[in-house]
């Protein structure tokens, strides 16, 4: 009763509350009126683009006749400009050709090239093929910076036990940070970028706002690949700022009539980029607005049981959701009346835009509204009892699943239509192995960033706490250490799940996105609770049109 009391105390004189001790949002009404383009500007880009699109088709279908180094530096430069996604089909048809007629004689870079490429792609390539390339002392030396490079993002698609590719990782990584300072401006920009975030667990768009300014200082540098990817950027631009109008004057009406302001942090803007980062596509328009909408209300409630409401006030709004029905709201806190009736309202909108689409999976969509609503719940039994559990298996039974990772892939799943069928959304719900390790990167990532806030509030323990229980480790810093060594594990448990699941590609790739936007949003601090630190590239997104 006592953290209730206080949690009473400080909301009525908001000391505790979270309007103290975040910054307001950065954006406010920005996007009602932002126009990044005029409508005949971007028909013009839209139709050059389509022209492009022909010629680079008739490229990769030449580049099926090129010799292999050839082949593999296109497929690369595509992903790394964000243009592949238009070329799934042939690129695809291309790994398999290659896969099928692997060439044993190849040297160390292409080789290292063509490891990541299949591992990426999907294709189970065994990491034997570096045993030729060892010393007698067992090791594989190269003094060559390109290649160092192409090996050590080799060595970001090992699976739990590749022993040769642990070792590649420990070496390269080594080696690299000791030479980055004497390379060459661009190949130095390319290997700190790559320390800072191995080419596997970038963004999309992030990777190809940073690429298309690489590129174009390149000597060798296709200029039709320049132009294509710069219009192809400005467009998904575009329609990103269009949804955001539309989702600010649905977020704008939601705060006014909710009455939330006071704890929840304002973060619509970076909720979407967020979605953008698991459904960067322009045909997932709808997924990245619907999913905005319904994590918007996931955020809010990760406030309020966090460190607003009491565990009385929360078991209520719990109950309330659960019956999900008008009644339901005589059974919440006075002050939490219209934020349920609010939710309720924009689940039931999703759900029709759903019916009107023939979506078949409409009517799963508050079930797991509810149980996230439950899961933050849940975690206020810990947080009042001071809990800290034994194990981080342990915390993360729970923890884990309240992340909300499982129920983005499986809305994500949903909003996607019949690209997802009624097994896979079955299988989603089970808490496979791959949603369970990005579950696992998130809440560890997470709280790695977030452990000094949590620490010095009346909240649950974190990893941090628990992992220091159970490895008896002396400082922090130790126990986030092996926090690392566990998110480093998950990241292998994805690789291997993509390499032998039967789920469709398309699917697995948003899980693997997902894991790729927390890792971006809690790489050096909470991106998005503090928002200030990703402002420069949300500006680069949505903002600024590449010339």
């Amino acid at each position: 009763m006592a953290a209730d009391e206080a949690r009473s105390v400080s909301r009525l004189h908001g000391e505790e509350d979270m309007h103290g001790k975040h910054h307001s949002t950065l954006w406010g009404d920005f996007f009602l009126h932002h126009v990044p383009c005029r409508p005949g500007q971007y028909l013009i880009m839209k139709d050059n683009v389509e022209i492009m699109k022909e010629e680079v088709k008739k490229m990769l279908l030449d580049v099926g006749s090129s010799d292999l180094s050839h082949k593999l530096d296109c497929i690369d430069t595509l992903g790394r400009l964000g243009l592949d996604y238009h070329y799934t089909k042939e690129i695809d048809e291309l790994m398999c050709n290659v896969f099928e007629a692997m060439d044993q004689d190849l040297d160390l870079t292409t080789t290292s090239q063509l490891f990541y490429l299949l591992r990426k792609h999907g294709y189970h390539i065994s990491s034997d093929v570096f045993l030729k390339f060892r010393d007698d002392k067992g090791d594989i030396v190269t003094n060559d910076a390109r290649c160092l490079l192409r090996m050590y993002e080799a060595a970001h698609v090992r699976v739990n036990g590749e022993e040769i590719l642990d070792n590649i990782l420990i070496h390269t990584k080594r080696q690299l940070q000791c030479i980055v300072d004497d390379l060459e401006p661009t190949l130095q920009e390319e290997v700190r970028y790559a320390l800072e975030t191995p080419l596997f667990r970038r963004l999309n768009r992030v990777q190809a706002r940073q690429f298309i300014s690489t590129y174009e200082k390149s000597t060798t540098r296709n200029n039709m690949l320049l132009e294509f990817s710069k219009l192809d950027f400005n467009i998904l631009l575009t329609l990103y700022c269009e949804e955001l109008k539309d989702l600010t004057l649905w977020w704008k009406e939601f705060q006014a009539q909710a009455n939330m302001t006071i704890y929840a942090r304002d973060r619509m803007v970076e909720m979407h980029f967020w979605m953008m980062g698991v459904f960067f596509e322009p045909q997932y328009s709808y997924s990245r607005k619907m999913l905005t909408r319904l994590f918007m209300i996931v955020s809010v409630l990760d406030d309020l049981y966090d460190s607003h409401c009491t565990t009385e006030e929360g078991n209520a709004f719990t109950a309330a959701l659960q019956r999900w029905d008008e009644e339901g709201v005589e059974q919440c806190p006075t002050y939490l009346r219209t934020l349920y009736t609010n939710i309720r309202a924009t689940v039931k909108a999703i759900e029709e835009d759903l019916n009107l689409q023939n979506n078949k999976h409409a009517k799963l969509v508050k079930g797991l509204i509810i149980d996230m609503a439950m899961c933050y719940n849940a975690e206020t039994e810990w947080r009042d009892k001071k809990y800290v559990p034994a194990t981080v298996d342990e915390h993360l039974k729970i923890s884990a699943r309240s992340s909300g990772c499982m129920h983005l892939v499986s809305q994500g799943f949903i909003s996607m239509g019949d690209v997802a069928t009624s097994e896979a959304l079955e299988w989603a719900s089970t808490y496979p192995k791959i949603v369970r390790a990005v579950c696992i990167i998130a809440r560890l990532a997470n709280d790695i960033m977030s452990y000094k806030r949590e620490a010095s509030n009346n909240t649950m323990v974190s990893t941090v706490q628990t992992c220091a229980k159970e490895y008896g480790t002396t400082t922090v810093e130790q126990a986030i250490e092996k926090i690392r060594e566990l998110i480093e594990e998950a990241w292998m448990d994805i690789t291997h799940e993509c390499l032998r699941q039967p789920q469709p590609k398309a699917l697995l790739e948003r899980a693997v996105n997902l894991a790729r936007t927390m890792d971006f949003l809690y790489k050096d601090v909470d991106g998005y609770t503090d928002s200030r630190s990703i402002k420069g590239i949300l500006d680069s997104l949505y903002v600024h049109l590449i010339d």
